[in-house]
């Protein structure tokens, strides 16, 4: 029997709407109360994806909210001219029976429009991700076989989270990790001391515009070091991810990181052996890891001296269980890094600076 979680988990209705994002949908119908995800639909507005919501009160919680429904969808075609919308369901529209298709073909709509059936009850969140890809197949948005891909990244991603992330015990203690300048010092030391490194971006997605910034923040601080720089920001994936790499990648190499690109912005959970195999090869004594260190399998890290970067504050306890010297979070990252073109300074990148 799969273990109960007594730590907050994330939610398959907020999952479908970043997958709505990453789809370039223009318009996200959520299709039940109006609190339902709030602080992450406001979020994603950030990203140009407009959020609406059907304002589902009690009295529809009885007779039906099929007509809500429709008037919000033709309201959004009106007043937003969007190139994709998408409605993405609730508990609320899962208990009550809601036909989510039914509604948009009596809309009447001419804007290419996918129903999301989703709720918040699935164990694991990537059951938002995968409904929404589902769809997006049917509608001709994605092919078969970028769907079967997502099915694989999603399974990987998953898995990693079992085995050494936040899913992998029943309850974990939040923390903030490390003293960034007290490891910024021990990092610059290793750095400048002519000692063999590794900088890896393991990142998740949008994330990648901060956690890019701790390894463009070590070539800043210690251009001449030896240090060989791994990033994934290879151009697959959704529109939006694709988008992200291409435009970070650049940033990266102007200013002045040379990288060997392995694995894609959503392959952050597959990507742990080639990772890892690479840094064997390079034979690193220190190895500075951000987004997703827990990723790479303890067996190609043992031995080497690890500054590991994160934003989740229940990641620090499984990453110092693998191993992990120096663990450090990026608190409120996700939110800094919606709606953004360029790569934002980190924490722990700028407390690297200053030292420098």
């Amino acid at each position: 029997m799969p273990m109960k979680f007594m730590h907050p988990r994330p939610s398959s209705i907020v999952a479908a709407l970043y997958t709505a994002r990453d789809l370039d949908v223009d318009v996200a119908i959520l299709h039940g109360p109006s609190g339902c995800s709030f602080k992450h639909a406001r979020l994603l507005e950030e990203d140009g994806l407009r959020v609406l919501t059907t304002s589902l009160a009690d009295n529809e919680f009885i007779f039906g909210g099929q007509k809500p429904l429709e008037d919000v969808l033709r309201y959004a075609e009106e007043h937003f001219a969007p190139q994709r919308i998408a409605v993405v369901g609730t508990c609320v529209s899962m208990i009550i029976g809601e036909d989510l298709q039914s509604a948009i073909e009596g809309a009447g709509l001419s804007t290419p429009t996918i129903a999301v059936d989703i709720h918040a009850g699935y164990p694991e969140n990537i059951a938002g991700v995968l409904a929404t890809l589902e769809a997006a197949q049917v509608a001709g948005w994605i092919s078969v076989e970028e769907l079967a891909r997502q099915h694989i990244m999603m399974e990987k991603a998953n898995e990693v989270e079992r085995l050494r992330g936040a899913a992998s015990q029943a309850y974990i203690e939040a923390s903030r990790g490390d003293l960034k300048h007290i490891v910024a010092k021990r990092l610059l030391e290793l750095a400048r001391s002519g000692a063999k490194g590794v900088a890896c971006l393991n990142a998740k997605k949008e994330t990648a515009y901060m956690f890019a910034d701790e390894l463009v923040a070590l070539h800043d601080t210690c251009p001449g070091a030896n240090v060989t720089y791994l990033a994934n920001l290879d151009s697959r994936g959704l529109p939006k991810v694709r988008a992200d790499a291409a435009r970070i990648k650049s940033q990266m190499e102007a200013a002045g990181v040379n990288m060997e690109i392995i694995g894609a912005l959503d392959e952050y959970g597959a990507n742990g052996d080639a990772l890892g195999k690479r840094i064997r090869e390079i034979a690193p004594s220190f190895a500075l890891i951000a987004g997703v260190p827990h990723a790479i399998p303890p067996e190609y890290t043992n031995g080497i001296e690890c500054f590991s970067v994160t934003n989740g504050p229940r990641q620090v306890g499984p990453l110092r269980a693998i191993g992990h010297q120096h663990v450090m979070v990026e608190i409120d990252l996700h939110p800094k890094t919606l709606g953004v073109t360029k790569i934002v300074e980190s924490e722990f990148g700028a407390v690297l600076r200053s030292l420098a």
